[in-house]
């Protein structure tokens, strides 16, 4: 007899890595919220608003929790945008860019 799994809670609890940038959005999100650079908060092209993620900096090993409230990045190669707090918690405000990890919470 064979028994099919339910993978779906596993992928969406996976690991997605890639390139992250910030950006300081003073305006309305795409979320309706007013933007707050000091907030910690994302944005991604199709998690739903409300979702935490956590994000993990690959260059350096920091890691914060997140809360997606607007859309992008628009830039091909880019995963994640990052509000400006988030990106200095990370280590990587400086720099602009740099390699992360998220995964759902």
């Amino acid at each position: 007899m064979m028994v099919l799994q339910d993978v779906s809670h596993a992928t969406e609890q996976s690991e997605k890595c890639g390139t992250a940038s910030w950006y300081q959005l003073t305006s309305q999100t795409a979320s309706g919220e007013m933007a707050n650079p000091t907030k910690m908060t994302a944005a991604h092209r199709s998690i739903d608003f409300g979702e935490k993620l956590e994000v993990t900096n690959m260059r350096n090993g920091k890691s914060i929790i997140v809360r997606v409230n607007d859309r992008g990045p628009f830039i091909k190669g880019r995963i994640l945008d990052l509000s400006r707090a988030a990106a200095k918690e990370l280590g990587f405000k400086n720099a602009g860019v740099t390699k992360v990890c998220f995964k759902r919470l």
